[in-house]
């Protein structure tokens, strides 16, 4: 059987695919219980679901891989945005397991309707969380998605971000960070600091995404050095 063919039977197999983000998922978890964790920023986050209201979580992909210990489920429900390719649809399953409900996010489906959506999801007061470099880059440079759903719902983006001391980086596009067990390592929150006006130009929407890049990498290098990478 040609390796193309064998491929394609592995991905369409649902229990096999379910079995992989079993096992990844209880991977993931056997790492952060057998890690020590400095976590930071959540009782704002607390504090603005707890009166049930949704906000836009943001992350660069390179971190994906700890998001289920960056929103805590019991205070209200999330929905992530995957992919549609077999990476993005393994992540969703991964997700899942941590009772994160997804949105495939097709190459070509119009923004217009991702965007409506996304925004049905948060009017019944459900979070909704993306790794806003996207799912095939360029690494660390934000989409305009959680500014436009910052602006349409009037609820406020977290940026979050998580490093272990301890990891492996993987030979992808973002050099995602795969996390070891018995390490320490930092769990960070912190709410946008800039005002997401309900009406802006392209160039303020522009500013507004860039600002975001900023936050997103000083709270990612925050991390990093409360973890002891650098």
């Amino acid at each position: 059987m040609r390796l193309r063919e064998l491929r394609k039977r592995i991905a369409g197999n649902e229990w096999l695919n379910d079995r992989i983000a079993s096992v990844l998922a209880a991977y993931v978890g056997w790492c952060y219980r057998t890690s020590t964790w400095e976590r930071q920023g959540f009782d704002d986050l607390r504090t603005h679901l707890a009166n049930g209201q949704p906000a836009v979580m943001v992350l660069w992909h390179q971190r994906l891989i700890m998001a289920p210990f960056l929103f805590d489920r019991e205070l209200g429900r999330i929905c992530s945005l995957t992919s549609t390719a077999r990476a993005g649809r393994m992540a969703g399953r991964i997700l899942g397991k941590f009772g994160f409900e997804t949105i495939a996010m097709a190459s070509n489906k119009r923004h217009v309707a991702l965007s409506r959506a996304v925004l049905s999801r948060m009017k019944d007061g459900v979070s909704v969380g993306i790794a806003t470099d996207g799912a095939q880059g360029p690494a660390r440079v934000s989409k305009t998605f959680p500014v436009v759903w910052a602006r349409s719902s009037g609820q406020p983006i977290f940026v979050v971000a998580y490093a272990g001391r301890r990891c492996i980086t993987l030979p992808t596009w973002d050099r995602m960070m795969l996390p070891l067990p018995f390490t320490r390592g930092a769990l960070l929150v912190r709410r946008f600091p800039h005002e997401v006006p309900r009406k802006m130009t392209d160039e303020e929407t522009e500013a507004l995404r860039a600002t975001l890049d900023a936050e997103l990498d000083a709270l990612t290098d925050e991390a990093d050095r409360i973890a002891g990478r650098v």
